[in-house]
């Protein structure tokens, strides 16, 4: 695993973006689970986010992809609505350890 920050550089109902080894990352601490997917539109490919670390829709209930709108649950990074639904964001396998997150990253 890979440290990717420390958690308090995460306030929950936050978003905020991360490049590890070449791999756009976005992070989500909703009620103070966090949540790590790929910055990457399953429908076109595209970086998700609005402008740098906002990735989240206004009432920050929904990761909202800035091409298309659409919306995406956080707790599972499935689409609810929008061109792509019932397709997923890629989840990365995360952990928190003493204040913390570590990801575990793909291979590339």
């Amino acid at each position: 695993m890979q440290l990717l920050c420390s958690l308090d550089t995460l306030p929950t109902d936050t978003s905020k973006g991360f490049q590890l080894n070449d791999i756009s990352l976005l992070a989500v601490n909703k009620h103070d689970k966090v949540h790590v997917y790929l910055n990457q539109c399953p429908h076109r490919g595209v970086p998700l986010e609005w402008q740098p670390d906002q990735f989240l829709d206004l009432d920050k209930n929904f990761i909202q992809c800035a091409t298309h709108g659409a919306l995406f649950r956080i707790e599972d990074g499935e689409c609810i609505a929008g061109p792509c639904p019932g397709e997923m964001l890629t989840a990365i396998p995360t952990k928190i350890d003493q204040g913390q997150v570590w990801v575990n990253l793909p291979s590339t």
